[in-house]
């Protein structure tokens, strides 16, 4: 089989398990087991907690120990067993604990991914800045069918979102053992201090006011991130309780009209370039912030029938929310750094967004909801969580322009001239 489908194979299966239920356990949570905003938040925080401690571990285990490829395959199972317990939980504080280790296993796969992927292409003098990005748009379809599919089989509050997800863990578990091999290089990883193989290095850039205020609106543009994967799809099944809404299309497949968010992410990607070229890498990311603004406005305004063209706008601007700032923001990290420490530094940026931006976003939304937004039978002011986050996105893109200060350097411009 040829290894460029094999990949693409991979990738469709690592992102079908996510798509299975991240934009879907809202709806679970809320309309299946109605727990919590503040306790669901906790759920959420998950990702991060895990995006903080796991990839450097099991980086460390397959750069000394293990191969990358069985390693992924052992974390694939390990968290399908995981996604097979969910179901039989009936209190939040079990959940939590069960979803934190599922993370543990999931999130680290997605490096491990792209080392199983660029070795197998480099094995064979495959170049990896050409063929892997098309073979990488792939996980994002993956993803989009995952959610078709729960939502086409009315699953989406059901506990067979997490079986669904689980079979085709299972099914990667078994299938990562029959890719090339990635073996450890244990010389190399033998040379390296503690401090260059837990990335620590890479924190020095916080002495520079430039990264660190960089890093910081890394965290604050992560945790918006979290918001709509939380609370979007659950947003539109609200509007089942109003008579007027219940037998429109978005309220029966909330996730397809969510998916278009995905669909739209791939194609921002085709168009980063050129907005590179003509307004460089601050308004880029400017631009991303700006579009949060509308992600979240467009929300707050719109219902399933004759505002549906504003939650369809609304998934559409999120392909420049979510693309504009996390390409953007590693090409910066790659061309600002120094040489020695770009690996880390990169790990830092995706830890900033990832990990400690998912925590923030996490924890700060769901006591926010709980606090202010959630009325007296329950129900939750929709229009006034997503104007709030709105304005939340709105104050970074006020304040970004003037605090954010940086030059072009020689590889910065020759970069984005050729991105």
């Amino acid at each position: 089989m040829n290894i460029k489908f094999r990949l693409i194979l991979m990738n469709f299966m690592q992102f079908f398990i996510w798509g299975a239920w991240l934009l879907t356990i809202g709806a679970y949570w809320f309309q299946n087991k109605q727990w919590s905003g503040a306790q669901f938040g906790a759920i959420f925080s998950t990702m991060g907690i895990s995006s903080i401690l796991m990839p450097t571990l099991t980086g460390i285990l397959s750069d000394k120990f293990i191969n990358a490829e069985k390693l992924y395959g052992i974390m694939h199972f390990l968290g399908g067993l995981t996604l097979c317990i969910l179901p039989m939980i009936t209190n939040p504080v079990t959940f939590f604990w069960v979803m934190l280790v599922n993370m543990a296993f999931y999130m680290p796969t997605l490096s491990l991914s792209i080392t199983v992927g660029y070795s197998a292409l480099k094995s064979q003098g495959i170049d990896i800045v050409k063929t892997f990005p098309p073979i990488r748009t792939w996980g994002t379809v993956g993803f989009i069918v995952a959610l078709w599919t729960v939502s086409l089989t009315h699953n989406e509050t059901s506990a067979n979102q997490f079986y669904i997800s689980a079979a085709v863990a299972f099914a990667l578990g078994i299938y990562a053992f029959t890719l090339p091999k990635c073996p450890p290089l244990n010389k190399k990883a033998d040379k390296k201090t503690l401090v260059d193989v837990l990335g620590l290095n890479a924190f020095a850039l916080f002495k520079s006011p430039r990264f660190a205020i960089f890093f910081a609106f890394s965290l604050l543009l992560g945790a918006a991130l979290q918001l709509t994967n939380a609370y979007g799809d659950t947003y539109i099944h609200d509007f089942k309780n109003v008579p007027a809404y219940q037998n429109t299309i978005a309220v029966k497949y909330p996730a397809i009209i969510m998916s278009i968010s995905q669909i739209s992410e791939t194609l921002f990607i085709l168009a980063i370039p050129f907005f590179l070229r003509k307004f460089g890498i601050k308004y880029v990311m400017l631009f991303s912030m700006l579009a949060w603004v509308l992600r979240f406005g467009l929300f707050a305004f719109g219902d399933p029938a004759n505002g549906l063209w504003m939650i369809i706008l609304s998934c559409i601007v999120y392909g420049m929310a979510f693309d504009f700032f996390n390409i953007s923001g590693s090409l910066f990290v790659e061309t600002q750094a120094s040489p020695e420490i770009r690996g880390s530094a990169q790990g830092l940026f995706m830890m900033m967004v990832n990990g400690f931006g998912a925590l923030f976003g996490s924890f700060a939304s769901g006591v926010i909801i709980d606090k202010y937004f959630t009325l007296a039978n329950n129900t939750k002011d929709w229009h006034g969580i997503w104007i709030t986050f709105a304005l939340y996105a709105l104050a970074i893109s006020v304040v970004f322009p003037f605090v954010f200060k940086y030059k072009h350097n020689a590889a910065l411009k020759h970069a984005i001239e050729h991105a």
